[in-house]
Order: C-alpha cells, then structure tokens, then sequence
C-alpha cells in the first residue's frame, strides 16, 4: 500500500484531538534521527541541503510543482486537503506529485482504490481545468504516484508504487495535441531502467534527458541505503515513438530529522529550473507528521 494512506489515516485521526498529546509527547522526547545507512551505490553526493520549510501534512504532504506561467505564480502543492470534493466522492481519493510543463501547464495525477482506471487533472494557464483518463494496460498497477512533464512539454512520464523495472510514457494531456478529454489517454512508450527502483514517489526533469527522483524505499536493498534521491538518465529525449532506457543512480539519502522516531515517508520532489533548486517533501514519523514535516531545498554542491 502506498504511504499516501498512512498519511491521510494519520492526520484524519490525529486532528480530531489529539494535537495536546502531541504537545505533550514533544515536550518529553529527545530528539530522533535517523539510523545510519550503508553508503550509496553508484555516485557521489552532488545535491546539498540548503534549507527546509515546513510541510503541512493536509495540503503539503504528497507533491509540489513550480509554475513558471504566469509570470510570478506561486509553487503548487498537494495533499489530502487538495483533492476536490467532487473528486473525492467519485472514489478519487488519492493525490500524487504534480509537474507543470514551461508554458503553464499544470498536471496532477489521481488515482482510486478500485476500478482500472488512473485520472490526470490537467489545468491550462488561463485557469481552465480539464480532466483525463487513461485506461490501466495489461500488467499496470493502479497507483498513479507522479508526473513529470519534459522540457518540451509534449510528453508526460508517469509512476507506479512498488518495484518497478520500468516508467510510463504519455503524450502530456492537454498539451500534446494527440490528446482530448473525451478519448483514452494511451500509453505511448516505455522507460525501460537499468535496475529496479522501489517506491518512486516523484520525478522531474533537470534536463531534456536526465531526471531526479525521490524514492520512499524503506529497505534500502537495491542501492545500500533507504529513502534515497535518484537520478534516472535517459539514452534520448522521450518522443512516444519508441522506448528509451533509462541508467539509474543513486545519489544520496533524503534528509531525515524530526523530534520523534519511526518511519519516515519520502514524498514528491520538484527541480525548478529558474534557481537551480531542487525541493523535496519528507513527512514526518508518528505524531511529528504536524509539527516538522518538512519540505527540504537542495543544491548541486
């Protein structure tokens, strides 16, 4: 099950009263990190923390974008608190890490608890939203865990939860002039990956063929340590005409802090290419998921 659920049980429970006891229990516990982990796989350290603010565990806790049009829009976050009411009651409970393409494009990705179907919220600069679907393809899990738009802004790469071997390719809804609302959106290619990559819960693009994910990996097998920032480079910029593969590496663990202990949750990440930035949510253990969630900035060091 994806750690989307663990969050929104969470904070359902804990902000029906339980926000004194949260006060209580930081004042009496010594601060936690995280437990060492064994070093990373493949590469150096090249992305160094720069700052954090805090993550608000309704409406900030699953993904972020940074919108570039209009001129001076702010960053775009989701969460729990974010899915519409007439979403949500359509059984679309589920909110993953949005991207927005260079000319204004703002994409979120939904998914539900049943059917065979994953839902793209697509709105355009002028402020219109517009829905699409995408029929699950044979073998295809349900879980709709991210999008990231390329720099061209005609295709959409997509994530499922779970050990992956693979990233899905779309013509980006709304965008890519293929698409409409009222027709199947299909899947068009395939990133196939070197290795596998477990619980992928963002991506974007740093450049038209190398991307930078967050992984909430809680094992820690597949590149020696847990929750660790990846980065996927292409062998060509995706163009739905045939696949790509993708070269994985593992770059360094996600920052990991708070005054309680337990399982940290990795969230979406965003690059925004105007400040060289790279932003990235990670949800707090236990009763910490209110006070010091946080979103963390990065920087090529």
């Amino acid at each position: 099950m994806p750690p989307y659920a663990s969050v929104r049980q969470r904070c359902q429970a804990l902000f029906t009263g339980v926000l004194a006891l949260a006060a209580l229990a930081l004042a009496a516990a010594p601060p936690a990190s995280a437990a060492p982990a064994a070093p990373a796989a493949a590469a150096a350290d090249v992305w160094t923390e720069a700052g954090s603010d805090r993550a608000d565990p309704l409406t900030e806790s699953q993904g972020l974008a940074s919108v570039e049009v209009p001129a001076g829009s702010p960053n775009r976050y989701t969460g729990i608190g974010t899915i519409p009411l007439a979403l949500s009651v359509r059984g679309w409970n589920h909110v993953g890490d949005p991207d927005a393409s260079y000319d204004g494009h703002y994409i979120e990705p939904y998914q539900r608890d049943d059917g065979a179907a994953k839902l793209y919220r697509v709105q355009t600069p002028d402020g219109t939203w517009t829905q699409y679907t995408h029929a699950l393809g044979p073998g295809e899990a349900l879980n709709n865990s991210w999008v990231a738009i390329s720099p061209d802004g005609q295709w959409m790469l997509s994530g499922e939860w779970g050990t992956m071997d693979r990233l899905l390719v779309f013509p980006t809804p709304g965008v890519n002039p293929a698409t409409s609302p009222s027709a199947d959106l299909r899947q068009a290619a395939t990133v196939r990956l070197d290795r596998p990559v477990r619980d992928v819960q963002g991506c974007d693009f740093v450049t038209a063929t190398r991307l930078v994910c967050s992984s909430d990996d809680p094992e820690g097998t597949l590149f020696g340590l847990t929750k660790p920032l990846l980065q996927v480079d292409l062998s060509a910029a995706p163009d739905g005409t045939a696949d790509v593969t993708g070269r994985v590496t593992a770059l360094r663990q996600l920052p990991l802090r708070s005054a309680c202990s337990g399982a940290f949750e990795a969230e979406g990440v965003d690059y925004d290419r105007r400040t060289g930035t790279l932003r990235v949510i990670v949800v707090s253990p236990g009763l910490c998921v209110l006070t010091d969630s946080k979103t963390y900035r990065l920087t090529r060091g």
